[in-house]
């Protein structure tokens, strides 16, 4: 999962194997698989950094202290 924060700024986290498709308007919207639309402040490149690194420890394992 990654950390992002909807416009209000309040933090949670998502699945990002849900993440149908990024979009930026006036602030980023995320469409997940079901059609539920999240708007969020960080930028697409931010979000897909997230996901990117997730799935590097993922596929790479976690290393001690990190999980």
């Amino acid at each position: 999962m990654i950390a992002l924060s909807d416009v209000s700024g309040k933090e949670f986290y998502l699945n990002c194997d849900l993440i149908y498709r990024i979009d930026r308007s006036f602030d980023t919207i995320i469409t997940l698989t079901d059609g539920k639309k999240l708007r969020v402040i960080e930028t697409e490149k931010e979000i897909i950094d997230k996901v990117i690194e997730y799935k590097r420890k993922i596929y790479n394992g976690f290393s001690e202290g990190e999980k």
